[in-house]
């Protein structure tokens, strides 16, 4: 099937993003969120990033204005039944992610594809509640997803082949790297990332280094283009300790556990740039 229709299911930050690649790349997208507040708040972040591409002279004010008239907003599953594709990105949790797929299959046409940009979490876990399991695969997009250029393929056991090769097309066709994967706990980047960037953030404590000089550590001697403190806090250290939870309980070793000091640093609302405090300070 050609994938002419997109439906995002959260307009967080990561759903908001993916609306607006998919947007950049020419489809109908039709953005869900749980009430018109936010809703109408993922369309002000999407306008405003789309705004800032004419101001830097990397797309044309009709052309925005075309990506702005092709988004749709709703509160509304139902206003999904026509999408060829429907992503959902709502929170990682496994029963919030359930309880929307479930929804969605009484609401998609039989040929409609689901994906889940879950980054942690069994696509194969999340595929059950679908009542089409051979329908559904991972499309697990990076933060900001408006720039960074991967986007992991995921497919399960009961993944029909022609589903996977369109989803696997639709990433090509948004300009991102598409690479293919199986439903194995964090993927590739995340199954090799994590447990490396907790080894840095342990080796704060254990070798009394600073962030600072962490970082520039790791940059200048294994030319990592952003340390590992910063990307932490990029990503969000939340979502970071969240993901490592996941790992440890999947595979139960050592280094998938999120460090003391991360889950400290959560639960004191130091979530890094979103909050304006992680392991730096952010004005911006």
């Amino acid at each position: 099937m050609e994938i002419r229709s997109v439906g995002v299911v959260g307009l967080g930050t990561m759903g908001a993003g993916i609306a607006q690649v998919a947007l950049e790349a020419g489809f109908e997208v039709v953005g869900r969120e749980v009430n018109a507040e936010l809703g109408e708040k993922a369309r002000g972040r999407i306008e405003h990033f789309l705004t800032r591409k004419v101001e830097k002279g990397q797309l044309e004010s009709t052309a925005r204005d075309g990506m702005a008239g092709r988004l749709h907003v709703t509160t509304e599953l139902d206003d999904l039944a026509g999408c060829d594709l429907v992503i959902e990105a709502v929170l990682e949790e496994p029963g919030l992610k359930r309880e929307v797929f479930g929804a969605l299959n009484g609401i998609l046409r039989p040929d409609a594809i689901l994906a889940t940009n879950t980054s942690a979490l069994p696509v194969t876990e999340i595929a059950a509640a679908s009542g089409r399991p051979e329908r559904v695969v991972g499309l697990h997009f990076f933060n900001p997803a408006p720039l960074m250029p991967l986007v992991e393929v995921v497919r399960t056991e009961l993944t029909d082949d022609d589903v996977y090769e369109t989803a696997f097309d639709f990433a090509g066709r948004l300009g991102k790297t598409p690479i293919r994967c199986h439903d194995t706990p964090g993927f590739v980047v995340n199954r090799v990332l994590i447990p490396l960037l907790n080894d840095c953030i342990r080796v704060l404590d254990e070798a009394r280094v600073t962030p600072e000089d962490l970082d520039a550590g790791m940059q200048g001697g294994a030319r990592w283009p952003m340390g590992p403190c910063a990307l932490v806090d990029l990503v969000g250290i939340d979502i970071h300790v969240h993901a490592s939870e996941a790992l440890y309980e999947a595979l139960r070793e050592p280094r998938m556990a999120p460090p003391a000091r991360l889950v400290r640093m959560q639960q004191a609302g130091l979530l890094g740039r979103k909050s304006g405090r992680g392991f730096y300070r952010y004005d911006d």
